[in-house]
């Protein structure tokens, strides 16, 4: 899956209020319910929540081997029949995942057993249906030995506004099942190790043409007479596989249908469906497939197993996507792309989530997780895959590395810090749905990475090869996926699986000795992490000729395996300079054991080391020092802000490199996001000031060249045809660059009067979402003469939207993040707006979110916290995930901040956890961060 009171508003697809959906329908079923009793209890004394440890797994006692299911769609409710095969493990019960509250239990049998006795037969706890093994055994006696349960229940997909189990978006009826939705839907062991093979029958309205599920469609038609002649498919999966990965979508959408030819010469069909109105912005993402199909096959020998291939655009979606098998299903946001609504970004997206969807296919769904403890085994490794196949299918493994860096910097780093910091694979969760983290994700693939750096291109591969033979069909650990890979290459890996137990960020510090005498160069390496033993840290390290800038050393990588080790490089001409760390090779931070950056040494490598990755993060490193003593007044700031000019002015010059894109990353300062990591205490507003000053600073100094420049890249670009290649790419991130430069002096009237005519020209001319989009951020944020520049854009930014959703989520997210003085009050006019709504998803993260990431929502008199907690405590009642992940970003890690901040913050915990009704997703989050 990859890392989203009100009706739905104008131009979204939200969810309708809840009480609307409760049918009559729905109330005699609820009041004829076995489960009602339950169900009226658990409303009235909510159970307190309950924590699950990794240690405390116990294999299944009973197993569902084959699963039939009968969906009957109606409107304001869905009556769902199940067949359920089971399979005797060990002595004990059966037990069966539900939610009382959404699944009302209308009947339950076993074949061979006349009748079931509540209390002897079976009994409920809340959330759970146990059938005790004893009726179980009678039902096999007396039926050939088999265990046949069947179940009929009614749910209410139109009042579910979780978005978990079966819900309604829009027009159309969809599921999200990953991690615990499937027990929103029915009875049934809802844990990823109970495999099993499913059939499933769908019959709707006739209003719902298109009716798909999991593997081949079977069998199609109508059924029913006149008035109330319907539709139904029945759809049958060959593969086992675990309840999370069922999906079940009806609607009237439109379809681009598309095929593939696999390595072994097998056709495979690939439809992509969308609302009628979408489906021209699906073609990119099928290109985008087949591309994912071709590099999965020369890559690792991995084929499509089915020969049909299902995609669905859902617009209120929790997540970015879902892999269920053969049927995935895509948050809007992650598959419509086109040249007017969507940036290079978004089509890196959505190049990126189509092939980490697909990965899963083997990376996830053929070899799946015994345990939600394992979710890095699937989630790290197939972001590493996606990485990898972003990179090489675009020629562009440097920046595709670059992004990756960032965010885990960025965003892995602060959750490493702060009170829900876990290792990548977690040891116990209250909400299991708080745990698909940066951490498991970024920072788990981070880990696969290091296998790779250890192992060899080769190595890996071979790893991966006896993983898949050893694991097909299984649900496996973390641990097995280390065996397969030391086994394949026969070392031993032990100390690297600490990887799996460790959270926080671990640092590597370095110091190093050159003998003149004998040219022998020496590193010392020393390690520092929360495991109680080293872990195995693997650091590709090259040698520059201090004098000439030559690779003297070409990147060897070093196994740091104890707490401190030195390494040796002899008979060396000259003294080096060392490029430590290369392509980031390990997820540390790495300092200087004196504690004292040497400023020299990064401007050489910014301007000469030979590996591109480390030039850049060198030129980073130099332009966070610069900001961080400008933040601390420090008396040496002038002196590293001219380094930082001089580095700036080089990288612009350089004609050595030939990739605009990374000549663009290498210009720009770091986010706030990553200097506030290189803080001890965390002044947002002071940290945006401090590299606003040596943004504008660089600006002034370069501000000829970078006008030059800026007009060279315009002309070259004019009447050009849009394409998403990587030089057209390249040179729109680069002139978008250097236009944040040439917009950033704003001091003077006249300044705040160029500025705007520049970034208006650059809008109103732009060709494509990109530049639009470029543009349209600088201008949201300009004041004085650029106030009605301003206001004119954030106009037509609106009326050329259309409606359109994603669109709009842009024209939300660039003035939530405005640097405006009156930024929260723009905020909360924006919620009050006639196409806000917290109901879907990428709207309340649009608007919500955003806001969280500016400065203006730490202002010192605490009305951002107070709005933002405001916000949530309104969202978590129709979308608690939505609201458990806004706090775990914005408001749990109040200990790095000041102390009359944290004091705010924790105060707007403190009215979160007293919540009448607080959903367990957030209480989780609320109960950590207040500890």
């Amino acid at each position: 899956m990859a890392e989203d009171t009100t009706e739905a508003a104008s131009g979204t697809s939200g969810q309708p209020v809840a009480k609307k959906a409760k049918t009559e329908a729905e109330g005699r079923a609820r009041a004829g319910g076995l489960n009602a009793k339950l169900a009226a209890e658990t409303k009235a004394n909510p159970p307190a929540p309950v924590e699950v440890r990794r240690l405390d797994y116990r294999a299944l006692q009973y197993a569902v081997t084959k699963v039939s299911m009968d969906f009957k769609l109606h409107s304001g409710h869905t009556e769902v029949d199940t067949t359920m095969t089971v399979e005797k493990k060990c002595d004990g019960d059966l037990i069966l995942d539900g939610e009382e509250a959404t699944v009302i239990l209308i009947s339950l049998a076993l074949d061979g057993v006349e009748t079931l006795e509540e209390g002897v037969d079976y009994v409920f706890e809340p959330g759970k249906l146990i059938i005790r093994g004893v009726a179980l055994e009678r039902a096999a006696s007396s039926n050939n030995g088999n265990m046949i349960v069947k179940t009929s229940v009614c749910i209410c997909p139109e009042s579910n506004t979780q978005l978990s189990g079966l819900y309604k978006s829009g027009p159309m009826f969809c599921s999200q099942c990953e991690a615990e939705g499937f027990r929103r839907i029915t009875y049934y062991p809802d844990r990823p190790d109970n495999m099993a093979i499913f059939t499933v029958r769908v019959e709707a309205d006739a209003s719902y043409p298109v009716l798909l599920s999991n593997g081949n469609l079977v069998e199609e038609g109508e059924c029913g007479e006149g008035e109330t002649k319907r539709k139904f498919a029945v759809w049958s999966d060959p593969f086992p596989k675990p309840s999370y990965l069922f999906a079940l979508v009806a609607g009237d959408l439109g379809c681009v249908d598309d095929s593939f030819t696999t390595m072994s010469g097998r056709k495979v069909a690939l439809r992509f469906y969308s609302e009628h109105q979408n489906t021209d912005k699906l073609n990119y993402a099928v290109e985008s497939l087949k591309r994912a199909m071709r590099w999965d096959e020369e890559k690792f020998g991995r084929e499509y197993d089915l020969d049909l291939f299902n995609v669905v655009a859902v617009e209120s979606f929790n997540m970015g996507a879902m892999e269920n098998k053969s049927l995935n299903v895509f948050n809007t946001s992650c598959v419509l792309a086109d040249p007017v609504t969507s940036s290079d970004e978004n089509y890196y997206r959505v190049e990126g989530i189509i092939g980490h969807e697909y990965f899963h296919n083997w990376t996830g769904n053929r070899v799946t997780c015994r345990d939600w403890f394992q979710l890095t085994l699937k989630e790290g490794l197939t972001v590493d895959r996606d990485q990898e196949f972003s990179g090489d299918v675009n020629n562009c493994k440097t920046v595709t590395r670059i992004k990756s860096v960032q965010v885990v910097r960025g965003g892995q780093f602060k959750e490493d810090a702060g009170p829900m910091s876990h290792p990548c694979r977690p040891e116990s969760y209250v909400a299991m749905d708080n745990f698909y983290t940066n951490t498991v994700y970024r920072k788990g693939s981070e880990v696969v990475r290091m296998y790779a750096t250890l192992l060899g291109e080769e190595g890996f591969r071979k790893g991966m090869d006896l993983y898949f033979d050893r694991h097909d069909g299984c649900a496996v650990t973390c641990d097995d996926f280390l065996s397969a890979m030391a086994d394949a290459n026969g070392v031993d890996l032990s100390q690297f699986s600490r990887w799996y137990a460790t959270s926080g960020t671990p640092v590597v510090t370095w110091s190093s000795n050159f003998d003149n005498g004998t040219g022998k160069f020496t590193l010392t390496l020393t390690q520092s992490s929360r495991s109680e033993e080293p872990l195995l840290i693997p650091v590709s390290v090259g040698l520059l000729d201090k004098d000439s800038g030559d690779e003297v050393v070409p990147t060897t990588v070093l196994q740091l395996k104890e707490k401190t080790q030195s390494f040796d490089f002899p008979s060396l001409k000259g003294d080096v300079v060392p490029s430590l760390l290369r392509n980031w090779s390990a997820p540390v931070k790495l300092n200087p054991s004196s504690g004292i950056v040497d400023e020299v040494q990064l401007s050489f490598l910014a301007s000469r080391d030979t590996d591109l990755f480390n030039r850049w993060d060198s030129g980073q490193q130099l332009f966070a020092v610069a900001t961080i003593k400008h933040l601390k007044r420090d008396t040496s700031f002038e002196e590293t802000l001219a380094r930082s000019m001089d580095a700036f002015g080089r990288t612009l010059d350089d004609e050595n490199i030939s990739d605009d894109s990374i000549r663009a990353y290498a210009l720009s300062l770091p986010s706030e996001g990553t200097l506030a990591e290189m803080v001890s205490i965390i002044d947002p507003p002071a940290i945006r000031e401090s590299r606003s000053f040596v943004k504008k600073a660089i600006a002034r100094k370069h501000k000829n060249e970078i006008a030059a420049a800026y007009g060279k890249l315009t002309k070259a670009m004019a009447g050009s045809k849009f394409s998403v290649d990587g030089v057209s790419v390249g040179r729109r991130r680069l002139r978008n660059v250097l236009l944040g430069y040439l917009c950033s002096i704003t001091e003077t009237a006249g300044e705040q009067k160029e500025a705007a005519e520049i970034a208006t020209n650059h809008f109103i001319t732009s060709t494509g979402m990109t530049d639009k989009l470029a543009a349209f951020s600088l201008l949201a944020s300009m004041g004085g003469e650029g106030e009605n520049a301003r206001e004119a854009a954030i106009e037509r930014f609106y009326n050329d939207a259309n409606a359109d959703p994603l669109v709009l989520n842009k024209w939300f997210a660039c003035q939530a993040g405005t640097h405006l003085p009156d930024a929260l009050d723009r905020v909360v006019k924006l919620t009050s707006h006639k196409d806000f709504t917290l109901t879907n998803p990428n709207r309340a993260r649009s608007v919500i979110l955003s806001f969280t990431m500016n400065a203006a929502f730490h202002d010192l008199s605490g009305d951002g916290y107070s709005f933002v907690g405001r916000m949530i405590a309104e969202l978590d009642p129709i979308n608690s995930k939505v609201a458990a992940r806004t706090t775990a970003g914005c408001l749990i890690g109040w200990a790095r901040y000041s102390e009359q901040r944290q004091a705010l913050m924790k105060a707007e915990l403190q009215k979160l956890k007293s919540l009448e009704g607080i959903s367990s997703d957030l209480l989780e989050i609320v109960s950590k961060g207040l500890k």
